[in-house]
């Protein structure tokens, strides 16, 4: 059974504003690394986004380990966006806390704002955070302040956060569109790494074609929030692409 399904999905910022998404539907199983592809206002973002109901769908079902989203409000919201871990394009980082309470603020959905306040995380939560940030590779950054840190540091932290929550599903929203291509790809291959070792699938909104196709197993392609293209990898072509990307303004 998949752990994600996305049934006819549709979304619009205003009642009377255009369809953003029109009719989305796809599975994500657990193994999958599935990106999001298409130019620039396909819907990529607002359809990672409607996962989580950072954006509000205006039709259809995303159903997340058999539980309707949708409908979800207040308490039984928050507890399916503990399960659910988000890295962001710009990091969302807060700069004047430390690289170690930036990863410990992942906890915030189980710990609550007082304790988060006080710094009185469990030593559970911060041995965790220590082996993670060991993981990715800022052990020796724990108390520098986050706006120290280099873009691709900060994309470690806020891999690190992510997986402070113990998500069952990663949302991967533009993660190395800031970065350079070398740092991009050691940022997706970290990624992809860590979420494999602790079994974690991932759904990324990705603008660059070749990560895609080297790190994800599956693939949609979106134009103008229409899906074009749904299915493994090694059946993406250069025909495909350039239906996808035929209305891109370069």
């Amino acid at each position: 059974m998949p752990i994600l399904e996305v049934r006819a999905l549709s979304a619009r910022y205003t009642l009377a504003g255009p369809e953003i998404l029109k009719g989305i539907s796809f599975d994500v199983e657990a193994d999958d690394f599935f990106a999001i592809i298409g130019p620039s206002g396909a819907g990529k973002s607002t359809l990672i986004r409607c996962i989580n109901k950072l954006v509000e769908p205006s039709g259809g079902s995303v159903r997340f380990h058999g539980r309707e989203v949708t409908s979800l409000r207040g308490r039984g919201l928050r507890a399916i966006r503990r399960d659910i871990g988000m890295i962001f394009q710009e990091f969302n980082l807060i700069d004047r806390m430390s690289v170690m309470d930036n990863v410990l603020s992942g906890r915030l959905g189980y710990t609550g704002n007082l304790r988060t306040l006080f710094r009185a995380f469990p030593r559970v939560d911060v041995e965790r955070a220590l082996q993670l940030l060991y993981r990715v590779g800022l052990e020796d950054h724990v108390d520098k302040r986050a706006d120290e840190l280099s873009g691709g540091q900060r994309q470690r932290v806020g891999i690190a956060r992510a997986l402070m929550q113990g998500p069952k599903l990663l949302l991967l929203d533009e993660p190395t569109s800031s970065l350079d291509p070398k740092i991009s790809r050691e940022v997706m291959g970290l990624i992809k790494t860590m979420a494999t070792e602790f079994g974690v699938p991932c759904l990324c909104n990705i603008h660059d074609v070749a990560l895609a196709m080297e790190f994800c197993n599956r693939i949609i392609g979106l134009q103008d929030g229409v899906k074009m293209f749904d299915g493994p990898t090694e059946r993406m072509d250069q025909a495909k692409l350039d239906e996808i990307y035929a209305m891109e303004v370069l």
